[in-house]
């Protein structure tokens, strides 16, 4: 059975849910958190974006990527504009599969995650629509 596509959204102040609302209103499941969870947790997700203050990203991709049973899921990451280039390509090499700017839409950052999703069956899982039919992504 194919279930509804999760999104783990990690952020330092959960008031800040632009993009959250937003994902919710194109069909996916998001809960938010303040902090990293255990691995058991985060085997329900299709998909973990995670919004950071800063540019230090690589110790966190590499650190989600080594969790048990993590896999192939998407892993992206939302930096502040001060970030340079050579850093987002840093976070890239270190797990992240793409890293984007808080500026960016949300319309964006869902067609990141369902184009990362595509490739693998295991991960296959349908959108909500908002008249109630199913959408498969």
């Amino acid at each position: 059975m194919v279930d509804q596509c999760s999104i783990l959204f990690i952020q330092h102040d959960p008031r800040d849910g632009a993009h959250v609302d937003a994902l919710k209103s194109l069909g996916f499941s998001v809960d938010v958190v303040e902090d990293v969870p255990l691995a058991e947790q985060l085997t329900r997700y299709h998909a973990v974006v995670v919004r950071t203050r800063d540019c230090n990203l690589p110790v966190l991709g590499m650190r989600l990527r080594a969790k048990p049973r993590f896999g192939r899921r998407v892993l992206v990451g939302l930096v502040p504009e001060s970030c340079t280039e050579r850093q987002r390509r840093e976070a890239m090499h270190c797990g992240f599969d793409v890293t984007l700017t808080h500026a960016c839409s949300s319309r964006d950052l869902a067609a990141h995650i369902l184009r990362g999703l595509r490739p693998f069956p295991e991960y296959r899982c349908l959108l909500r629509a908002p008249n109630g039919r199913r959408k498969a992504a």
